[in-house]
């Protein structure tokens, strides 16, 4: 059976003077033409090549020797070559551009930005793009807890976090508390593994663990007080919403780089205040 959107082995059962048709073997039925510009010289009945299979601009399945950035099944990052009326066209190094259709697009997308998607067959037999990638991650990793990673963000949920796919292909996630108005689909992001579920699917964090975090996170702290011209209109009991929008931080995290800073003696600390010590 030819299957769309995968490369494949197939022999050559017929030339003509526009190509060779290829299918799995002589007797099959089923046949494909690979166009006689991509046609390798001493090509003969019974020759057999690896090609890709894919549909032209009339719709029609057809070979090509090319090896396209993406399969069916596979994740690929991919430059958006212009936007139409039905979607973005996608370069995916085949002379026919790949469809981006906006229904599978989880944000606006612009010519020349690099975006994050899946292959898969549409309801009309063809090939498309979605950027809505979370069923065709892998959740198999190498990867344990405490371990360094690598990602690109591929979308962000208010509720969930944002989620990352780790080396382009593992399901990876960094939870809403740290991630709110962090983090844009798209961005490339170092993480640290926070913990492995059951199911395979990573947690992380940009943050290291509190000993080694702690100092960068009474600077970010120090520079938040500075702009505030040296006086904080709040201490060190202020609600955790208000901790998360000033300074990105988990209330925890927060009373530990205000802690450090006391410590330090940069600070002082009022019954409503937290200022800078000149």
């Amino acid at each position: 059976m030819l299957q769309l959107g995968k490369k494949q082995e197939l022999t050559v059962i017929k030339k003509v003077n526009f190509g060779v048709y290829l299918a799995q073997n002589e007797e099959d039925s089923e046949k494909v033409l690979l166009p006689q510009k991509e046609v390798p010289e001493q090509t003969v009945i019974g020759t057999k090549m690896e090609v890709f299979l894919y549909k032209d601009s009339k719709d029609r399945l057809i070979a090509t020797r090319r090896t396209p950035a993406l399969e069916i099944g596979k994740i690929a990052q991919l430059t958006v070559k212009e936007v139409g009326k039905i979607g973005a066209f996608l370069d995916w190094g085949l002379e026919k551009d790949l469809l981006l259709p906006f229904k599978e697009q989880t944000k606006k997308v612009h010519e020349q930005e690099k975006v994050l998607v899946a292959l898969y067959v549409d309801k009309s037999s063809r090939l498309c793009a979605t950027m809505k990638i979370y069923p065709y991650l892998c959740q198999n990793s190498p990867y344990q807890k405490e371990d360094h990673v690598k990602g690109i963000v591929y979308e962000v949920s208010k509720e969930f976090g944002a989620f990352v796919a780790v080396d382009g292909k593992y399901s990876g996630l960094i939870q809403a508390k740290e991630a709110v108005n962090r983090y844009y689909p798209g961005e490339e992001v170092e993480l640290r593994v926070t913990g492995v579920k059951p199911d395979g699917k990573l947690d992380l964090s940009a943050r290291e663990k509190a000993y080694l975090q702690i100092d960068e996170d009474a600077e970010a702290v120090m520079e938040v007080i500075e702009e505030f011209e040296g006086v904080l209109p709040f201490n060190d009991k202020v609600s955790p919403e208000m901790i998360q929008r000033e300074f990105g931080l988990s209330k925890n995290a927060f009373k530990r780089a205000v802690g450090r800073l006391l410590k330090q003696g940069k600070i002082e600390i009022t019954e409503n205040r937290i200022k800078k010590v000149k």
